[in-house]
């Protein structure tokens, strides 16, 4: 059963299985054994970065693909469903047509960017998604009266996903089941059913042939493979995954705005995260995006406990300095980098 549901990608190891077990049980009981709204945020971002990594790793690391338009197709699926929110009534039918035009934009851009640069080949074609992430960055910012500019734009919800309505009438497990609860819920689901379409993805036929055109394109074109079809096709799919990852993120915030979702910080948390947990490997997604959105979330807090506790020792106190969490951050990336070349993933994972 399990190896039908993960497409016959088993993890292969203990320690990758019960750190893939803790995540999925950690972000399926969130909202029951947290309180406060900063770890079922922190819950909800996890299981967004983990299908937006995952959709990025379909290019960079299955495809062989670099490209900085990931953002973008990210922030049209947010924008999508911000945009139709905030000029309608918050309906289900605003946010479906919302995502059914975010997903055909996403769908056209992808196709273009694949057809006038996909035959370009490595840094080139990375320069040329840079720049048409950056000139729809700038767009969204400056349509202020369309998108909200730099402000962004909030936005009500249905009825069922506000804060104000209850499931039921009594708490469980000492939570009340209110709006929150569900859209978490919906964000949760909806991220473990794309992430699933994506390993199924990465372990068809399809997935092969993209595999055997990042290790040799010239062989696999020898095959008989039309490397182009396969290149764009990777690419697209790899939008629209980001593009629902993106509407996910925006229902669950209720804002959208440039810095947020189309800002190039995110694109680095990405690239970031892919690395940390090991290219090539939708698993990594999952384990990279866990560590970096807690540490990114957390470290600031836990290094002003440190400073309190050390605040004796003048050199310590001060190197936990919590304003000085960028800087350990990077620490912590570079000792993954040094420990775990392949990634935490890679690390674990025995080969096949």
């Amino acid at each position: 059963m399990f190896n039908q549901i993960l497409s016959g990608d088993l993890p292969r190891s203990r320690a990758l299985s019960a750190a893939l077990l803790l995540v999925l049980v950690g972000l399926a009981l969130a909202p029951f054994i947290t309180s406060g709204a900063r770890p079922l945020n922190t819950a909800a971002t996890i299981c967004v970065y983990i299908v937006l990594v995952a959709s990025y790793d379909l290019l960079l690391g299955y495809t062989g693909i670099v490209s900085f338009a990931h953002t973008m197709f990210f922030g049209i699926g947010a924008y999508g469903v911000g945009l139709a929110l905030a000029d309608a009534e918050p309906t289900w039918g605003a946010i479906f047509v919302g995502v059914l035009l975010a997903l055909l934009l996403t769908l056209a851009l992808a196709l273009i960017v694949g057809l006038f640069a996909l035959r370009v080949r490595a840094i080139f074609y990375a320069m040329i998604t840079l720049a048409v992430a950056s000139s729809f960055a700038v767009l969204a910012s400056q349509l202020s009266d369309f998108t909200g500019g730099e402000d962004g734009k909030t936005f009500s919800v249905p009825d069922l996903l506000s804060p104000s309505f209850s499931l039921l009438e009594n708490e469980l497990f000492g939570r009340s089941v209110d709006g929150k609860v569900i859209t978490y819920y919906i964000v949760f689901i909806g991220c473990l059913l794309l992430f699933l379409f994506l390993l199924r993805l990465v372990n068809s036929p399809f997935g092969r042939v993209l595999q055997a055109i990042r290790e040799n394109e010239f062989r696999a074109e020898a095959l008989g493979y039309r490397t182009v079809v396969y290149r764009i096709w990777a690419n697209c799919l790899a939008a629209l995954v980001a593009a629902l990852a993106g509407a996910l993120m925006a229902l669950w915030l209720r804002y959208v705005g440039p810095k947020t979702m189309l800002g190039f910080e995110v694109m680095t948390d990405i690239l970031l995260i892919v690395v940390i947990g090991g290219m090539g490997t939708m698993y990594g997604a999952v384990i990279g995006a866990a560590l970096f959105i807690i540490a990114q979330n957390y470290l600031k807090s836990l290094m002003a406990d440190g400073q309190a506790t050390l605040a004796g020792v003048p050199i310590l106190g001060e190197a936990l300095h919590p304003d000085r969490w960028m800087l350990w951050l990077g620490v912590l990336f570079v000792l993954s980098i040094y420990f775990f070349p392949t990634g935490i993933v890679g690390k674990l994972r025995p080969a096949r």
